[in-house]
Formats: structure tokens, C-alpha cells, sequence
């Protein structure tokens, strides 16, 4: 596989998940995981959320920008981990590129919410994860496995440095 069509496979990946873990690090070093929407379909090496510019989150990344970001879809048994730097980002152009009326929920008025920011991760590397077998043989795998003491088959697993 080219490193083109390993990216690829990462964006056929990223696109079925909506919602992912974004891991930041506070002061003291110990890590956080939050749940984020995904502003942005089309991976181009960059994540975009919509986040408040006092979260903890914000604090995080000023203090260090390394964040990671995992996506999990258990329904087509996929996994990819992007690692790289964040970044808070003003730019109204992009915000309103971005915004969709779902956001109203958690930003009331808008783009125009008071302290409405963008928090840009710029993938340095990816790790993916795909197995296209469904539970069920999921589990006769691993019982198999039990049995003759070789691993299950686990699909396809890439680490991609972007």
C-alpha cells in the first residue's frame, strides 16, 4: 500500500465516526479524554472543534499543544489514533465553513456565542485499526485461538506518519 492510499484509507475510516476522544495533558502531566464532534469530514491532516476559549481543554493545549485524537466505530470493528499538535484558532471564515445548526445545542446563540473558538489538531502521525470481520466471528476467532493458542486474525493495522 502507497503512503497516498494508506491516507486514503485513514479519510474512508475517519468519515464514519462523528464523534471521537480527544486527549489533551494537564500542568501535573496526567492525561484527559473528552468526547468532541468532528467538525470537519474531509481529512486533509487537520481536526477542527468548536470549543469555549476558558475550557479546560484550551488551557491544556496553551500549556502543551501534543493532543491525541482517537475515533472508534465498533459497528464496522474500525480504530484510527491521530497524534499531533493543537492549536485555538480565530478565524470567523473558517467557523462559519464549519458551523452546522446541531452545534446550537452546546453554542446557544451561534457563531455569535460569547467565547466560541476553534481548537485546529494538526495530525503529525496515524495508527489505524480494521477488521472487517463481524462479531460473531470475532468471537470464533478468539475462541479458536484459545483453542490452538495462535493470535485471531486482526485485520488490517497501519501507522502512517503524515
Amino acid at each position: 500500500m502507497t503512503h497516498e492510499e494508506a491516507i486514503e484509507k485513514l479519510r474512508d475510516l475517519m468519515k464514519s465516526t462523528k464523534l471521537c476522544m480527544l486527549t489533551t495533558m494537564t500542568e501535573d502531566g496526567q492525561h484527559v479524554s473528552r468526547p468532541m464532534g468532528v467538525q470537519e469530514t474531509e481529512f486533509g491532516g487537520d481536526v477542527w472543534f468548536f470549543t469555549y476559549e476558558d475550557s479546560n481543554k484550551v488551557r491544556q493545549v496553551r500549556h502543551n499543544p501534543q493532543v491525541n485524537v482517537a475515533f472508534s466505530n465498533e459497528d464496522k470493528h474500525t480504530w484510527v489514533s491521530l497524534s499531533g499538535a493543537a492549536e485555538v484558532v480565530h478565524d470567523r471564515n473558517k467557523a462559519e465553513e464549519l458551523w452546522n445548526p446541531f452545534l446550537k445545542a452546546w453554542f446557544p446563540d451561534g457563531l455569535e456565542t460569547e467565547g466560541l473558538t476553534l481548537l485546529k489538531v494538526k495530525a503529525e502521525s496515524a495508527e489505524y485499526w480494521d477488521s472487517p470481520i463481524g462479531k460473531g466471528l470475532a468471537l470464533f476467532g478468539t475462541i479458536k485461538a484459545a483453542v490452538t493458542g495462535k493470535p485471531p486474525e486482526s485485520g488490517e493495522n497501519k501507522t502512517i506518519s503524515l
